[in-house]
């Protein structure tokens, strides 16, 4: 029901050929956000990774940015964790003109399908990296510059003995309060409930944070984001979604 894809061997070099201003590989060590997948660009997608990737493309390369010079205004700023395919992205970024967006994906069909959606819409409030969340955290983004982080369905690394590898921890959470302004909000999602409940233990134990709902509860689903299609059909069958949304306090 996840929105995320499958992972694969990493020594299968096929997902990485394809054309990318950064290797998506972290530069630091730890839980990575993603796990590398297969899957080809369309031809769709590719020429809009070329026409596109040059105007709407982070690079590491940039260094810390300033989103005042990214975008050419200040105004509430955004950041999406792995946006997969990007529709819902796309959808958040035109429903919202007045704000700004940077999503974070490693997957490159998912990056030039994003593209694509941003040619289709005419938008100009959006920006990509193609990179390591981690290091978007760690080296490209100013402290206290956003006013939201989203991680929507993250892979939930469901079997036990995987638990340590999925990307809601203690560290993580404080590293990403550190790029949140005072009353900034993060907003989680899964459809695996005992992800949620470790989501929601780790939450309730960050220093700096405080839930926007009653103590120990989700949040009901904001409008602002999309219901996914893998979302729709698992509402048919009977699944759960959690929402939580916890903001800084300090």
């Amino acid at each position: 029901m996840s929105d995320q894809k499958e992972p694969h061997d990493l020594n299968d070099e096929s997902a990485l050929k394809q054309p990318a201003i950064d290797s998506p590989m972290t530069t630091r060590r730890g839980v990575r956000s993603f796990v590398l997948r297969q899957g080809r660009m369309t031809e769709g997608q590719k020429k809009a990774y070329e026409r596109s990737w040059p105007k709407f493309g982070l690079s590491r390369e940039n260094g810390v940015i300033d989103p005042r010079q990214v975008f050419g205004r200040d105004a509430m700023l955004n950041l999406e964790i792995g946006f997969g395919m990007g529709r819902s992205l796309a959808e958040m970024a035109e429903a919202a003109p007045e704000q700004d967006f940077i999503g974070v994906e490693v997957h490159l069909p998912g990056v030039g399908a994003l593209l694509k959606d941003i040619e289709d819409r005419g938008l100009e409030n959006v920006r990509v990296y193609n990179i390591d969340a981690n290091d978007v955290i760690d080296l490209c983004l100013p402290d206290a510059c956003l006013d939201q982080v989203m991680v929507f369905f993250p892979d939930p690394w469901h079997k036990k003995r995987h638990h340590k590898r999925r990307l809601v921890q203690p560290e993580f959470v404080q590293r990403i309060r550190h790029k949140l302004r005072v009353g900034g909000i993060l907003h989680l999602a899964t459809d695996w409930e005992n992800y949620a409940e470790h989501m929601m233990e780790v939450m309730g134990e960050s220093e700096g944070f405080a839930n926007t709902q009653e103590q120990g509860a989700y949040s009901p689903r904001p409008e602002y984001r999309p219901v996914t299609k893998f979302e729709k059909r698992g509402e048919n069958l009977g699944h759960g979604v959690w929402d939580l949304l916890f903001h800084r306090t300090n």
